[in-house]
């Protein structure tokens, strides 16, 4: 095996696109794959299908905000570790998070198909579709190990500096989901009639497929966060290391959260202005959620880049890292906000029909608030410096004070003065308040400081997994980094191994 980690040596502003674009085409394909089934349950079920589907999505939502957190802190451990060459340690890390998790979702699963009923009263599902709901959740829960196990394993590999292989099985999973829904939906051939459960089905196997896929894949091409021999014995977490995880990933988990209740609360008011300005602004949506893929992307590739400059001491180009994410940023997502500006009623129109009268109210929508995925976006790469060197709790601060007093307060506050606008400037006006504060942290925060996971600068690595002397503490796993100046910002090494 012969693997070579380039993220702290290669050339800034090349890499850091060649590692984002890898992450912005898996969201693209998990995107499209959600609407493509959707279109399927719709044209195959009806309506009332769609809506049971809406249920089961929901609940998957809530339960990957956690997967978010935990898989984005082991991200971090294993960048950190990567990058100032302890592949014994990103090993660690990689045993305990599955270790961990395949318990854990094997649980959720079977309480899940045995709670599905009072989940969905729970949520206020209506009566008409309840029958469809339990069904279509029950055999979701049946694909969660899979789902969960398979995006950990994903943020894990590109923690490692990896964008290829997680683009690679998830083209795999995206593509058989779709093709499996409809032979799950109507029994083709010799596959049995599930109905809307056949679109669980096919999402189950399509994971499950994957998944395994995914790691005959790694252990075939010897990839370096695999664990054999004496390593399996990673694979009981280390309550060290899993307390590390906990600590950082819910705060990252519970942004999701914030930002979920928040646009509950926002749909409150939508629902309000009537069903044309409804659909128009759930066609907004659908939009925006392609308009935010370049943020998300590289926000993803600069945490990471900085997470292993970070462990290989490299503070020099952390700077640089962040400054170039942000000039990437704005050529993309401005490039893409312009775009859907030019083409905003063709785009309506896609979603909305031509004859809608939503589609002059998703023109208005569009032209007032699709600009702030901008600052969204600047947002995104400032704070994945921040975390990358274990600053979690203050982004999510952030996050709450904008989504609630500053959007939630302009959407209220000011209806009486500007209307219905007052809703969609809300959204503007949040991320612009996000990015203003994301930009007072990262400069004057003291996210580059050393805290309670400080590591003795003269901390030996480990070279043998023989005796447990050989392994280095937890706290060596997350060091938050120590500021420029500091005895721990040696130049060590990238790793590489033959």
């Amino acid at each position: 095996m012969k693997a070579k980690n380039n993220l702290v040596t290669a050339p800034i502003a090349s890499t850091l696109l060649i590692f984002a674009l890898p992450t912005m085409a898996s969201s693209m394909l998990q995107s499209a794959n959600g609407s493509i089934n959707t279109i399927w349950v719709g044209h195959l079920l009806g309506e009332a299908a769609v809506a049971a589907t809406t249920n089961g999505h929901l609940v998957m939502f809530l339960l990957t905000a956690f997967v978010f957190g935990f898989g984005m802190s082991s991200t971090i451990l294993i960048g950190q570790s990567i990058g100032r060459g302890d592949i014994m340690a990103a090993r660690r890390v990689v045993g305990t998070a599955i270790g961990t998790f395949i318990p854990v979702s094997l649980l959720l699963a079977i309480i899940g198909w045995f709670l599905a009923p009072y989940v969905l009263a729970l949520l206020g599902t209506d009566p008409a579709i309840t029958p469809l709901s339990k069904a279509f959740l029950r055999l979701t829960f049946l694909a969660l190990p899979a789902i969960l196990l398979l995006t950990m394993l994903m943020m894990a590999l590109r923690g490692s500096g990896d964008a290829i292989t997680p683009l690679l099985f998830m083209a795999v999973a995206a593509g058989l989901d779709v093709l499996l829904n409809p032979v799950f939906i109507l029994g083709l051939g010799p596959f049995p009639k599930v109905g809307i459960g056949g679109s669980a089905v096919a999402t189950a196997v399509a994971n499950y497929v994957s998944l395994i896929g995914m790691i005959i894949w790694i252990y075939r091409r010897d990839l370096p966060l695999r664990l054999k021999g004496e390593e399996l014995r990673f694979l009981k977490p280390d309550m060290e290391i899993l307390s590390l995880m906990l600590r950082k990933g819910l705060p990252m988990g519970a942004q999701m959260i914030v930002v979920s209740s928040s646009m509950l609360a926002m749909m409150t008011l939508v629902n309000r202005q009537g069903v044309d300005t409804a659909a128009a602004f759930g066609a907004t949506q659908q939009l925006w959620t392609y308009v935010q893929m370049p943020a998300m992307a590289i926000g993803a590739a600069v945490s990471t880049m900085t997470a292993q400059n970070i462990g290989a001491g490299r503070w020099d180009r952390v700077k640089r890292i962040t400054h170039m994410g942000i000039f990437y940023n704005l050529m993309l997502t401005g490039g893409l906000v312009i775009l859907l500006l030019a083409a905003e009623r063709t785009a309506m129109e896609i979603f909305l029909g031509d004859a809608s009268s939503a589609v002059a109210i998703g023109q208005h929508i569009a032209k007032i608030a699709t600009w702030s995925f901008i600052p969204f976006g600047v947002t995104m790469v400032l704070f994945a410096t921040v975390r990358a060197n274990g600053q979690v709790l203050w982004p999510l601060i952030i996050l709450f004070l904008s989504m609630f007093p500053v959007r939630l307060g302009f959407a209220y506050g000011l209806q009486g003065w500007l209307g219905s606008d007052a809703i969609w400037h809300s959204f503007p006006a949040g991320m612009v308040a996000s990015m203003f504060f994301a930009m007072l942290l990262y400069r004057f925060g003291n996210w580059r400081s050393e805290h309670d996971m400080q590591v003795s600068a003269n901390a030996p690595a480990p070279t043998s997994i023989s005796t447990p002397d050989s392994l280095p503490s937890a706290a060596a796993l997350f060091s938050e980094g120590a500021p420029p100046g500091s005895p721990l910002t040696g130049q060590s090494p990238p790793y590489h191994q033959d």
